[in-house]
């Protein structure tokens, strides 16, 4: 089975998490069921850009990028060639290493606000 690390799951400087994940789901589903924060604004349907990682390591396994999600792609920041949307990234059998950018982290926070309470808190 593969294995997905992701880098800052929960913030910046926080350690690297790493799952085993069954081939076909997505890193953003992966990250929900792990606890790592991806954001997901839309739900994972593909109309936003707050599931933004970059991939680090086995970026060739994955599906080539669709034209569409290269169009919400343009909705990203600081978007690199190494650019997926977690929500339509599918692991192969390949292992992966994806950072959480911050605009992805931002997006988790806002939309678990009880979370960025805490976050805030602990500074």
């Amino acid at each position: 089975m593969p294995r997905l690390t992701f880098l800052n799951p929960h913030g910046k400087g926080s350690a690297p998490l790493t799952v085993d994940v069954e081939p076909g789901t997505t890193i953003l589903d992966a990250a929900e069921h792990c606890g790592a924060r991806v954001g997901h604004a839309c739900g994972g349907n593909l109309a936003c850009s707050t599931c933004h990682v970059w991939v680090h390591e086995g970026l060739d396994s994955l599906p080539e990028v669709a034209d569409k999600e290269n169009d919400i792609m343009d909705k990203a920041f600081d978007v690199r060639p190494e650019s997926r949307l977690g929500c339509q990234a599918p692991m192969a059998d390949q292992d992966l290493v994806v950072e959480i950018t911050e605009e992805s982290l931002r997006a988790w926070l806002d939309e678990n606000p009880d979370e960025r309470k805490k976050a805030l808190a602990g500074r």
